[in-house]
């Protein structure tokens, strides 16, 4: 039987690289000259630490942060802003989670879409990724274009594709 997997990862690299280059381009920039800017990620639990001076340069270092990460090929959905920022002493604080795996009620909100459309498929949760089987590729196939037409709020890779 044919079968995919729906995941939720982030390569670590990638994500990396996307960090670096962004604090390159901030402080090769005119306007953050002798600005206080840091940039942290603690790559254990997928958190980035930011300070910056004010709270528009920290709303300026997260655009540039977005547009260089899209540029490496990861999903904007993958930064989580829910945390507002905090003023301590001079600088601005704003932490940013990473999304990295797939979280028991997305898993699930992901599963309800599939079944509500009607498609002769089986998606299964397994730990952090879904397993979707059916008996056609042209059903996986349309189960793919449905949940990127749905707008979960998470990045998504169908990936290991078996038929």
């Amino acid at each position: 039987m044919p079968s995919f997997d729906i995941s939720s990862k982030v390569d670590l690299q990638t994500l990396d690289n996307a960090i670096n280059v962004t604090r390159k381009e901030i402080t090769n920039r005119f306007d953050f000259k002798g600005s206080h800017v840091v940039m942290d990620l603690d790559k254990k639990s997928f958190v980035l630490k930011m300070e910056a001076d004010s709270d528009m340069k920290m709303g300026q270092i997260i655009d540039v942060l977005i547009s260089r990460s899209m540029k490496q090929g990861l999903d904007p959905n993958v930064y989580d802003q829910t945390k507002e920022g905090y003023q301590s002493g001079k600088v601005w604080k704003k932490e940013i989670t990473v999304r990295n795996g797939l979280k028991q009620e997305d898993a699930k909100k992901i599963v309800k879409a599939i079944k509500d459309s009607g498609l002769k498929v089986q998606p299964a949760i397994m730990d952090d990724i879904i397993r979707v089987t059916g008996k056609k590729i042209d059903d996986l196939q349309e189960v793919i274009a449905l949940c990127r037409g749905a707008n979960f709020g998470i990045p998504l890779q169908y990936i290991n594709m078996k038929s």
